[in-house]
Parts: structure tokens; C-alpha cells; sequence
């Protein structure tokens, strides 16, 4: 990818007079002060949103049936590996079937579906300033930053390993667009941290560039702990308090086909106990880790997702959580990952019915394997935005910056995400049929053969009447020429530096930020967590 980019860079080298066109026009955030953390910022339109289009579906009720009981029938019949003790007991608790000296756990499907009944159908998700706390499930959106990706990009600097430095421009762009409502878990892994202590580094950062609701990574049970309090520190509430109010999320990931490992068991335990939100994501691709039919691994998802979703009701009656969906095919020439393909979309879609039928938050993903911001990567992750708004997508993971398969956040991707979440946004808003939005004052005055330029009706709302992008550029072809014939690509990578010399970070209570450098310096010199090397 960093040749492509370098080639790229050489062909396309815009104009100066490029660098100021097309403008971002969107209202800037709010003015200084300590009232401005609990205050919504100007431009405040996207910080919650509802999806009240009718869902498409993929699956009839019979189909939608069948695809349920197949997913039972797994579970009592073959059932998931669990790859802790400590889980397996619970499980056998609970009512599971453990077989002994394995970790082979079976679950009688009227198990299942009593566990299924106790998991909330709503919940709000907290952030440290109010005025970002998001809710889950129902009709609500809610759109999350890239996550866990290895390598970062832009077109200066190429492709390179993930570093603290990149990580926070990243967390400091999340913070800067409304239409980001949450991070996701380390939008790149900075590995110039070294990994006993990178949790504490990152998720302080979290904590200190941001004011919107984190991530924690469940690997092990010591990063889990120290997530929670970190959350709990930043928000100024007490544990009892945050027991009440969910403030943190991780995802769980089955290891597909059909296996719970330990950090992940491990992390249900420690977050749902206390009340936080778990997310149960089976990564199944069709022909590699689940059957090759679509269908086929539907059914593998749904069971597994079952399974991990009944464990957090087993840990705990109520806790919160979210039917993770993350189905998709290969190609089956070379077994790479494919994104944003029809056959993702209809595994999008049938996830949302199967969250749907068991009255539970929907997570889905914004995705696409191209390996540069061109067409590909648009046309793929505007499908795989077609499938999660009209599947009825609750939660968004990898909403903005994922390039090249998750392997790599690239800076010019973010800002093309966020503009096309910004559209379905706008999309979703309703369709103002009021009097006055109907217009017939207006086609009185023009009447046969006039125009509407220069109308009261017109001149009243022209500066808000359309939704105004950041990247696209209308301008005609002559002009355009004139300006050195810049691309999405150079409007992008525009746009995220002038979006970061913008940056200003959200307000934090000094005491809050003293206690939180105490507790981050105190794990430091306990060790951290301990690595292998």
C-alpha cells in the first residue's frame, strides 16, 4: 500500500489555490469554558439518531425460523468448546451440559431461550459528559471509530506500524465529528507502548482527548479491571454509580467454529458482573471459519452469538449486551477476506431480523477490503452502509477509517466516513411535510416559467437547505482544471490536518485528571499486566 500511496502522491500534486477548495461546511463546535463539557456543541444534530425506516429482509418468517432452531439445534447437539474452568462451572450452574475432562459445553435450547428473556432490549450507554451518552437498541444509531487495526496510513507518510502518536490524532478526529458518537477500541494498535502498560497509556488518553463513552480490550482479566476503573475515574462517579450506569464496552469474539476462549470468557465475567456492556461478535467467513453457504453461517453465527450472549445472562440476570454480527465471505481464490460484497449485505440484513426476533441491541460494521481511498473503498463500505442502516444496525462498530480489511486506519478514509455517515444521517432525518416546507406560496409567486433563486421561501433556508459535503467538489470542469485537478484523496487529507489543527480538548475536572495520572503511575510501577516478553 505505501507504493501505491508514493505513486499516487507522485502523479497528483495539486495546486496551491486546490488546498482551499471545497470548503468543510459545517458549524464549528461551541465556545471555551467548564460549561461546555455538559453542554451540546453547535453542531449537535448528530449526536443521537433514530432509524425509523421500515428494515428490509432477507429471511421470511419460516426462513427466519428455521435459520433459529438450526442455531438451537447446534448448541444442543455439537455445543462450544469453553476454554475456561471457571466458565464451564458457571455454565453447569446455570444448566448447561459439561462434558467432563473436555471443554466440550452443551445447552438444552429452553435454556438458552430463558437466558435470551432477561437481556435488556435498550440501555444507555454513559459517557464522562452527558450530553454523549448514547442509546442502545430500539431505533437508535449509534456510529463507533475504527479499532484493533495494526498499521496506520496517509498519503504523506505511507503505510506504517501503529504508534502513540497516530493512535491519538486518531482519538483527537473521533472527538471532533458528532457523527462519531463513541471510540472503538484502539483505533491502531501503538506498538511503541510496550503491551504491559499499553492499556494504561491508551485508555487515559481516551479518558483525556475525548469526553465520548470506550472501549476495553478483554485480554485478561487485569486489563479489564483496570478499564473499569479508569472509566469509572473518569466520569467522577463511584463504582455503586457505574454498576447503575454502563460507562464501558468490550467486544467478545468467538474463536470460530464454535469455540469461547479464556480472555474473552474471562472478560464476560469481570465486565457483565459489574453491569458493564459486553458485545458478542462471532468473526464468521463464509468458506473459511463457517460454511461456505451464506445461510450456513448465519446459522453458525447465531449460535455462537447465542451462546456467549446466554453466558453474560448466566454471570448476570440483566446485564446489558449486543448480538454481534460480523458475517461475511472470501475470495475464494486466494482466502482473503471480502468486504462489502452482496453476500456480506444479506449476512447484515439477516442479523438484524435475527436481533429483531430476540428483542436485542444490534451491532454490525461499516466495512471494505480496498487497500487505498478509491473507488472500491466507497462503493464497498456505501453497501455495507446500505445493508446495516436498512438491517436495522444499532451499533456500529469500524464506522469510520477502516481500509485494507481492518488491517490499516487510514487518516483520508476517516474523513470520506465521516462524510458518508453524515449523509445517511441526513437521509434518516424525516421528511418535513409541514405547510411551509410544501411550497405553494412559493409556486404562486414564481408561478409558469420563473425561478425560485431569488423567493422569500428560497432565501429564508438556502444556507441550510441542502446538506452541504465535505469532500465533494461541484465545481465545473474548467475550474476544477484551474485549481490542478485535486481528488477525494487530496480533499481528504486536507481536511483531517485542518480538523486537527482545530482540535481542542475536551474540558476534565483537574481533580479527575490528578486521580487518574495516580492510578495509571501507580499500575505502571506494579508492573502493569505481565507479557511473555
Amino acid at each position: 500500500m505505501g507504493d501505491v500511496i508514493k505513486l499516487e502522491n507522485h502523479l497528483e500534486q495539486p495546486e496551491a489555490e486546490a488546498a482551499e477548495t471545497p470548503v468543510e461546511r459545517r458549524r464549528r463546535s461551541g465556545g471555551r469554558g467548564a460549561e461546555r463539557s455538559r453542554r451540546a456543541p453547535a453542531s449537535s444534530k448528530y449526536l443521537n439518531l433514530v432509524n425509523t425506516t421500515a428494515k428490509s429482509t432477507v429471511l421470511s418468517e419460516d426462513a427466519l425460523e428455521a435459520v433459529h432452531q438450526a442455531s438451537l439445534t447446534i448448541l444442543e447437539e455439537i455445543g462450544m468448546d469453553v476454554i475456561l474452568p471457571e466458565a464451564r462451572e458457571r455454565m453447569k450452574a446455570a444448566g448447561a451440559d459439561v462434558t467432563s475432562g473436555t471443554d466440550r459445553v452443551r445447552f438444552d435450547r429452553g435454556l438458552i431461550l430463558d437466558m435470551m428473556a432477561s437481556v435488556p432490549p435498550a440501555f444507555t450507554l454513559h459517557a464522562r459528559n452527558p450530553i454523549r451518552n448514547v442509546e442502545i437498541g430500539g431505533n437508535n444509531l449509534v456510529f463507533a471509530q475504527i479499532a484493533s487495526a495494526p498499521f496506520v496510513a496517509d498519503r504523506d507518510g505511507g503505510r506504517r506500524a501503529g504508534n502513540q502518536e497516530d493512535f491519538r490524532k486518531l482519538v483527537k478526529l473521533a472527538q471532533s465529528y458528532d457523527i462519531i458518537h463513541t471510540t472503538g477500541g484502539y483505533p491502531v494498535e501503538p506498538i511503541d507502548i510496550h503491551a504491559s502498560i499499553r492499556h494504561l497509556d491508551c485508555l487515559s488518553d481516551m479518558v483525556k482527548l475525548t469526553d465520548k463513552a470506550f472501549h476495553v480490550y478483554s485480554l485478561g482479566k487485569q486489563r479489564n479491571l483496570d478499564g473499569i476503573e479508569i472509566a469509572r475515574i473518569g466520569r467522577g462517579i463511584s463504582m455503586e454509580q457505574m454498576e447503575r450506569e454502563p460507562s464501558l464496552f468490550t467486544i467478545i469474539n468467538t474463536s470460530s467454529p464454535l469455540r469461547l476462549d479464556g480472555p474473552m470468557l474471562q472478560g464476560i465475567i469481570e465486565m457483565s458482573s459489574r453491569n458493564q456492556v459486553v458485545v458478542v461478535t462471532p468473526f464468521t467467513l463464509a468458506g473459511a471459519m463457517a460454511p461456505v453457504t451464506i445461510a450456513g453461517a448465519v446459522v453458525q453465527q447465531n449460535a455462537e452469538a447465542l451462546a456467549g450472549i446466554a453466558f453474560t445472562q448466566m454471570v448476570r440476570r440483566g446485564a446489558p449486551v449486543m448480538y454481534g454480527g460480523f458475517t461475511s465471505n472470501v475470495d475464494m481464490k486466494t482466502g482473503a477476506p471480502a468486504f462489502g460484497t452482496p453476500e456480506y449485505m444479506k449476512a447484515v440484513v439477516a442479523g438484524g431480523q435475527l436481533a429483531r426476533k430476540y428483542n436485542i441491541p444490534y451491532r454490525t460494521s461499516n466495512t471494505n477490503a480496498s487497500n487505498t481511498l478509491d473507488a472500491q473503498a466507497a462503493y464497498e463500505s456505501a453497501f455495507s452502509l446500505w445493508a446495516l442502516t436498512q438491517g436495522g444496525g444499532n451499533f456500529i462498530m469500524h464506522s469510520a477509517g477502516w481500509s485494507e480489511g481492518g488491517l490499516t486506519a487510514s487518516f483520508e478514509k476517516f474523513i470520506l466516513d465521516v462524510d458518508m455517515l453524515q449523509m445517511v444521517a441526513e437521509y434518516l432525518q424525516p421528511l418535513d411535510v409541514s405547510d411551509d416546507a410544501l411550497g405553494l406560496d412559493a409556486v404562486r409567486d414564481v408561478g409558469p416559467g420563473g425561478h425560485f433563486f431569488g423567493t422569500p421561501h428560497t432565501l429564508a433556508r438556502y444556507e441550510t437547505a441542502f446538506y452541504a459535503p465535505i469532500l465533494s467538489d461541484w465545481r465545473n470542469f474548467e475550474t476544477w482544471t484551474e485549481a490542478g485537478r485535486p481528488t477525494t484523496y487530496d480533499h481528504a487529507n486536507r481536511v483531517f490536518k485542518e480538523k486537527l489543527n482545530t482540535y481542542e480538548r475536551p474540558p476534565l475536572d483537574p481533580a479527575i485528571e490528578d486521580e487518574l495520572d495516580a492510578f495509571v503511575a501507580k499500575r505502571k510501577e506494579e508492573g502493569g499486566v505481565p507479557t511473555d516478553f
